[in-house]
């Protein structure tokens, strides 16, 4: 029977794990279909930032109650799955706790250690579920998460607090060790079981609790708590330039100077082959880690005054919408090798001209995101491919931009006329 358990524990061991793997390596290619772009330089600032914003969580500490809250469940779950090394082993090798003996009064100090943070982590996740269900704030009854969205973050915090639980359950039926939380609950198992079915009690709890870190693994790619895996490489890539700075297309730049200084211009230059971006894959890879990096915490959205005032503007909507959309490009290329068009766009189809006419660029979603995720980028893009690409814009923006390109202004007067008023 032995032999046969630690068979089939190897099988589950690899196929979650190669699960895990596959769907990993599918988001990565889906990342890879936006545009290239180098983001390479300053190694040493972009490991600072994946320190502090990534591992350490600063932005977070902005409202210190939640950020503490969220750093318990955030460390003290990562730390606790340490002890799915001890677990992996015992399952193959069919041993029982197999650092025990080796790391002697260390190991009891260890998993005293855990059993503290999953004490922590499950006061905090029961917190987090009240506060999400019963507390009416704003960012978390928008309907930007109305179905799957909103129920995905209670699975999560359900699923936490029941691994947390199965830990626990598992150390206080074990008769041969003794910890500081689950001993505790060791007298009540000790009254309604013999010594039989506390063994099969702290089996038990140890198969569901191991078969729930797959689950809980191979769930992830399909979750918001994506995060959890992406926020490293996303604060690693994240803009060094200083907030707010907006990154100038090289062709208008250029014919801006061409107009100032016609012997430059080239005889011969190509034209750009588009402005902007409509589509999902014509937007950075960078634009796209960020969509998949998403918490969608809302934070964004809260912060954004175009939203605040009754616009259809929501940045954690942008990057919800960006996500889903290079999802369904990505298993379009799956089924068909290529890409079919589907008669759909990001542009239009996912995120509409109201809604990207409403942003003021003022940044606060870039500045309120823990790990500097930005939807001003993907709005920019987008914009940018609506005007200068369909000429779809307002009356007087057209207006000022037809002023720019012949005045070199945004006033309808001639460049030589323009200090006439100093006469008047």
């Amino acid at each position: 029977m032995g032999l046969i358990s630690e068979i089939i524990f190897c099988l589950l061991t690899l196929l979650s794990f190669g699960l895990f793997a596959q769907k990993i390596l599918r988001i990565r290619r889906s990342i890879l279909l936006g545009k290239a772009t180098d983001l390479n330089d300053q190694p040493g600032q972009r490991w600072r930032n994946v320190i502090f914003l990534a591992l350490g969580q600063k932005k977070m500490f902005l409202k210190p109650i939640v950020a503490v809250l969220h750093l318990i469940v955030y460390i003290g779950f990562i730390i606790i799955n340490i002890e799915l090394l001890e677990i992996v082993l015992d399952g193959i090798l069919g041993t029982h706790r197999v650092f025990s003996k080796s790391m002697g009064g260390f190991y009891i100090f260890l998993i005293n250690t855990f059993e503290i943070l999953a004490g922590l982590v499950t006061i905090a996740c029961v917190i987090f579920l009240i506060r999400r269900n019963s507390i009416k704030l704003k960012r978390f009854i928008s309907k930007d998460l109305e179905g799957w969205p909103r129920s995905d973050a209670n699975y999560i915090l359900i699923i936490e607090i029941l691994l947390m639980s199965l830990f626990l359950l598992m150390n206080a039926a074990d008769h041969e060790v003794s910890f500081i939380v689950s001993k505790n609950f060791t007298p009540w198992l000790t009254a309604n079981f013999n010594q039989e079915q506390l063994l099969l009690v702290e089996k038990t709890a140890w198969w569901l609790h191991i078969i729930g870190i797959y689950a809980f693994m191979n769930y992830l790619p399909y979750s918001k708590h994506l995060h959890i895996v992406l926020a490293f490489p996303n604060a690693y890539y994240a803009p060094l330039i200083p907030s707010g700075t907006l990154h100038n297309m090289t062709d208008i730049q250029n014919e801006v100077l061409y107009a100032m200084q016609p012997e430059l211009a080239p005889t011969n230059a190509a034209a750009p082959e588009s402005f902007g971006a409509k589509e999902a894959t014509e937007l950075s890879w960078k634009n796209l880690m960020d969509a998949y990096s998403c918490s969608e915490c809302g934070r964004c959205t809260d912060a954004c005054p175009a939203n605040s005032t009754g616009k259809l503007l929501s940045p954690r909507k942008i990057m919800m919408a960006t996500r889903d959309r290079i999802e369904t490009i990505s298993k379009n290329i799956e089924v068909n090798k290529v890409f079919v068009p589907d008669g759909k766009t990001l542009l239009h189809d996912y995120i509409s001209v109201e809604e990207l006419r409403a942003c003021t660029t003022c940044n606060a979603c870039v500045t309120e995101c823990p790990i500097s995720i930005s939807p001003l980028d993907i709005i920019i893009e987008l914009r940018r491919s609506l005007v200068m690409e369909q000429s779809n814009a307002p009356q007087e923006w057209n207006s000022m931009f037809s002023n720019i390109e012949n005045n070199f202004a945004p006033w309808k007067f001639s460049p030589d006329d323009r200090d006439a008023w100093t006469k008047a």
